[in-house]
């Protein structure tokens, strides 16, 4: 058996190509939506991806099953529990509790593990030319390392109401019937691993093993004593904020995201050609990190930085729904451009079509800084900290509100209108993203220099004057 896990680190998501060897035949679970990864992987072993699957409606990424599907010819197979609001709209073979898909020698059997979602399947993978046993599970987002997945999500992104509580009791039942009856020596590949918002407490190493976290994990012990109250309770309490982009991903994962087909080279434009097209053609979009985006960047221009975190951070600030132009990045080459659609195209954000390596021509603009020194003197209409709930529990600025970066842009009524803002984050790279999507929103917006690390270790921070005092 081939077993392999591709992980894409700024979503924090794994999906699992499986083969055999022996057929010559593959599956794919979980994929994402930009699958040369996948395609090259099955050319390299001389197989053919005969089955694409997902082990739930996903809300943090687009899922990639049917784009891999229509690529390869692919037999797609999707969840027919949870009810009927919780049923694909698009056309694929109906997996149920204890369905079964076969691969030569191996066999994949859907285990029904609702919880973070009403419909989630887990799937025991058996090798069948060394056992007949299993011995692998892809949890999917049912059991992380050293966490479960979170059941509060259908509130905080879809819009339901008390639908957590339900599902934190599902998943202690899914824990107590369905994963703690298998043997201790499975090993387990979850979904996710540190820093996906889909858990609170995800451990960093790939993959764990049924017995360590029978032994280990916070959520052994109210299934040892049989405490459901307790298991909901501590599940529930301090979940991090859930990304407003979520609720699109579930909708779109639901009916069935787009079908991009072979891609289309992305064009080089020349700063005269950027300018054209700026404004109601296309918007401009500074892929450098925070500290050369301050020097100056394009008026009018989104900032999301090429890297790990380039989905998030795109998703944070553009709605597909609203963002009809398309979207000209800059980039060092077309190799570089290309490798930011892809990241774009994993939160289904499809109008990447040219880019530039240069804003020398364009119009241009210093953002607005003022220091931690400064900011007592500075006249502004609100102080906005866009850390999560948990980093603003833990101590903010006098008088800021919270307000998570990746929910502010949908949360605009919350600012002043026509105001003054000074904004900050923990060192200044969500800030600079949020911040020039709420210029180019409208908004007059003031970066605090450094964010909330830099203010706390300046003379501006009362608790450091009181300390050094002492």
């Amino acid at each position: 058996m081939l077993f392999e896990r591709i992980y894409e680190e700024g979503l924090a998501q794994a999906s699992y190509f499986i083969g055999c060897q022996r057929e010559g035949k593959a599956i794919v679970v979980d994929a994402r939506r930009d699958i040369q990864t996948y395609l090259d992987l099955a050319a390299k072993n001389n197989m053919v991806i005969s089955a694409v699957t997902e082990t739930h409606i996903h809300a943090d990424y687009l899922s990639g099953t049917r784009e891999l599907a229509a690529a390869t010819g692919a037999e797609i197979f999707l969840s027919g529990e949870g009810g009927a609001d919780w049923q694909y709209g698009f056309a694929g073979t109906t997996l149920m509790h204890n369905s079964t898909i076969k691969l030569g020698n191996i066999t994949i059997t859907a285990k029904h593990t609702p919880g973070h979602t009403p419909e989630h399947l887990s799937f025991l993978i058996t090798d069948g030319a060394v056992s007949k046993d299993p011995g692998f599970m892809l949890s999917g987002d049912f059991v992380f390392v050293g966490d479960v997945g979170r059941p509060d999500l259908l509130d905080e992104a879809t819009g339901g109401v008390d639908t957590r509580f339900a599902g934190a009791q599902q998943l202690f039942h899914s824990l107590k019937e369905q994963f703690l009856t298998l043997p201790d020596h499975i090993q387990v590949y979850p979904g996710h691993g540190a820093g996906s918002p889909c858990g609170k407490a995800l451990g960093a190493i790939p993959s764990t093993t049924l017995g360590y976290e029978k032994a280990n994990a916070w959520w052994a012990p109210y299934l040892r004593s049989d405490d459901e109250a307790g298991f909901v309770e501590e599940l529930l309490d301090d979940q991090p904020d859930a990304h407003a982009y979520f609720a699109r991903m579930k909708k779109q994962n639901k009916q069935g995201p787009a079908v991009l087909g072979t891609l289309s080279p992305l064009v080089k434009l020349e700063a005269a050609e950027v300018v054209e097209k700026l404004g109601s053609e296309a918007v401009f979009v500074d892929t450098r990190e925070q500290n050369q985006v301050h020097l100056g960047t394009v008026v009018g221009a989104l900032n999301i930085p090429r890297g790990a975190k380039a989905s998030n951070f795109a998703a944070w600030v553009i709605d597909p729904q609203k963002y009809a132009q398309d979207l000209i990045v800059l980039a060092p080459d077309a190799n570089a451009a290309a490798d930011f659609r892809d990241a774009l195209l994993r939160v289904g954000i499809d109008t990447v079509r040219y880019f530039t390596n240069s804003i020398d021509g364009l119009p241009t603009f210093v953002p607005e800084l003022i220091s931690p020194a400064e900011l007592a003197e500075t006249n502004y209409d609100a102080l906005i900290d866009f850390r999560a709930k948990s980093e603003f529990a833990a101590g903010s600025i006098p008088g800021a509100q919270q307000l998570s970066g990746g929910s502010a842009m949908w949360r605009l009524n919350e600012l002043p209108a026509g105001g003054t803002l000074v904004t900050f984050c923990q060192s200044g790279a969500r800030n600079t993203v949020v911040a020039n999507a709420l210029r180019r929103a409208g908004f007059t917006v003031i970066e605090l220099e450094g964010s909330y690390a830099a203010w706390e270790k300046s003379a501006a921070n009362p608790k450091k004057n009181l300390q050094t005092a002492v």
